[in-house]
């Protein structure tokens, strides 16, 4: 059973660009609890990937959550790299980049595949040291501390080496030598969270190393032209308090980067179209000949420069794709987005100018302090943009972040997120399209985003009774799981309360 396994392991590998291979003393198992095709559309991931190569005695190999994991199960074959199908069980140290909170699920489907005890208290010197960071570090990673032996917050970059130089060190002194670093955090012995950490900015940009067909983003070679966000967007973890803002890298570096065999180029951020010469950077794109993706498109950027818009569609785009985030202007204002309905409306124009198929919002719901006069006021502006082009809506139910300034705002109840999304159908049919993403998960996210170190033993106990969302509520209810200070909303306003204590930001 193990060739049928492996076998298509090999056929991605061959169809790879940029694949690095090294002998080195230490081993790294640089593994993402999703499957391929999501995990190796992760600039950090990949970033990361290079970094370990750059150090002299360590070298990576890479490690995914298997496509179909009962298979693996049943074939009794442990999980192996990809780049030389070696049992990651026995390699020197498994690194997880975690992206957001329903990856822990994955994180135990991988340890276990690989024959490994999943609490870090069971454990010891024979087996891999299993580290955690990724994008999750920069809001709550507390649910990842019973099984993580050392968490890494924040950015990476330089992090990554300060953990190769010490996987050299007994485990008992490398614990205990990380926990006086700077940006470690290391469960049973660290006392406190430490700073978000910051890489230096002659560390960026972030950008693939490997290019894939494979991929969310089909043979898409990533770059970050700016890292973090200069906007104050109440529920966003990368908002300006965090690392900074906004720090941009020049076009003329960016595209020094890009590698010639790079037809399509995604430029990849928080905030990308707050770049001050994204046009110029676009163009340059465009007129050598490339396809090009932005992850973050803001409607205000597009208004103030519609060239954009002309150029992505030139690029072969046919959907252009914006936020609206709040259903009303009264609650974009309280989460001081800097979007409105007139801006809105002008990207409606601007994209049927330019020649797109559709507009697609992404919008939360149950926001606190939402009303139905708010989503009425959605409908009667979605009646006027679907009147410009054809409309679509990707709907989220809020999930409130530590580490923002909406930290600790209750979660809509299910039923009524469920209805909200019914209300909104019944009123755009033959307006607009809703879909809308799961409430019931949207709930476990937020038990996670907001609880404790029993909200990872929670999910460990959901995933064990077969991962179901009866089992997450059983498992969260039977431990006693609540989310983190609730606030009260009053008056039909948001209530912001202070950034919490923990974890800090640089």
């Amino acid at each position: 059973m193990r060739w049928p396994l492996l076998e298509p392991l090999r056929a991605r590998l061959a169809d790879e660009q940029g694949t690095l291979r090294k002998q080195a003393r230490t081993r790294i198992g640089l593994c993402y609890p999703s499957p391929y095709h999501v995990g190796m559309s992760s600039l950090g991931f990949q970033t990361i990937y290079r970094e370990i190569h750059a150090h002299p005695d360590a070298t990576a190999e890479r490690a995914f959550l298997p496509d179909d994991v009962d298979e693996w199960r049943a074939a009794r074959v442990p999980l192996c790299t990809y780049e030389s199908q070696h049992p990651l069980a026995e390699l020197d140290c498994l690194a997880f980049s975690v992206s957001y909170e329903l990856e822990i699920a994955g994180l135990f489907e991988m340890l276990e595949l690989s024959g490994l005890p999943l609490l870090r208290e069971e454990r010891d010197g024979r087996h891999p040291l299993v580290v955690c960071g990724g994008p999750l570090t920069f809001s709550n990673p507390v649910p990842l501390a019973p099984f993580a032996d050392v968490v890494v917050m924040g950015e990476s970059e330089e992090l990554i080496h300060v953990l190769c130089d010490a996987l050299t060190l007994p485990r008992g002194e490398l614990r205990a030598h990380l926990a006086r670093q700077p940006g470690f955090y290391v469960p049973g012995i660290s006392s406190s969270w430490p700073a978000v950490a910051r890489a230096d900015d002659d560390r960026l940009p972030a950008r693939s190393q490997i290019v894939t067909p494979h991929t969310e983003l089909r043979s898409m070679f990533l770059i970050e032209p700016e890292r973090g966000c200069s906007r104050g967007c109440t529920y966003c973890v990368m908002r300006r308090t965090t690392n900074g803002g906004m720090r941009t890298v020049e076009p003329e570096r960016v595209l020094e980067l890009i590698p010639p065999h790079a037809v399509r180029v995604g430029l990849v951020g928080a905030a990308v179209t707050d770049h001050p010469r994204i046009v110029e950077l676009v163009r340059a794109l465009i007129e050598s000949g490339r396809e090009v993706g932005i992850s973050s498109l803001r409607a205000d950027r597009l208004c103030a420069r519609p060239e954009l818009v002309s150029l992505l569609a030139r690029s072969g785009a046919k959907t252009l794709t914006t936020a609206a985030d709040g259903a009303s202007e009264r609650l974009r204002v309280a989460l001081d987005r800097k979007t409105n309905a007139a801006q809105l409306l002008r990207t409606a124009a601007l994209a049927r100018e330019a020649g797109f198929q559709r507009l697609k919002l992404y919008l939360m719901l149950g926001l606190p302090g939402e009303e139905d006069r708010d989503l009425d006021e959605l409908v009667l502006l979605a009646a006027e943009i679907s009147r410009i082009v054809p409309l679509s809506f990707g709907c989220a139910p809020f999930v409130a972040k530590r580490n923002t300034p909406m930290d600790g705002s209750p979660f809509t109840p299910i039923e009524e997120t469920e209805r909200r999304v019914a209300y909104l159908r019944a009123k755009l049919r033959g307006r607009a399209e809703i879909r809308p993403t799961s409430p019931r998960w949207a709930w476990v996210e937020y038990m996670l985003a907001q609880g404790g170190e029993d909200a990872g033993l929670a999910a460990l106990d959901a995933w064990r009774a077969g991962g179901s969302f009866a089992s997450w509520r059983r498992a969260f209810r039977e431990r006693g799981v609540r989310p983190f200070g609730a606030r009260r909303v009053d008056d039909g306003r948001l209530r912001l309360p202070q950034l919490a204590a923990w974890p800090t930001v640089a």
